[in-house]
Order: C-alpha cells, then structure tokens, then sequence
C-alpha cells in the first residue's frame, strides 16, 4: 500500500499499480497511476 497525491483530484489515494523506480539523482521513487482518474502518479522516497 503507497500512497501518493493525485493532482487532478487534489486528494491523496493509494497508487494502483506501483511501481519503483530509482530517479537521474539516485534516489528511490514510485510511480503509478490514480485508481479514480486514472491520471499518473509519482512519489519521491523509498
């Protein structure tokens, strides 16, 4: 369960589909999409 804000629905949601990544910099972020509007979701940290 990771959690993210969604900027369309200017509300914080659980992230369908998560997925990890590691950023240009070196450090860990998730990504994945909104489950209500199916916009793109990013969260920096592990």
């Amino acid at each position: 369960m990771v959690q993210g804000y969604c900027v369309k629905c200017k509300a914080k949601r659980e992230i369908k589909d998560p997925e990890k990544i590691t950023m240009k910099n070196g450090r860990k972020a998730t990504k994945g999409t909104c489950p209500t509007c199916g916009t793109k979701m990013f969260r920096i940290g592990g």
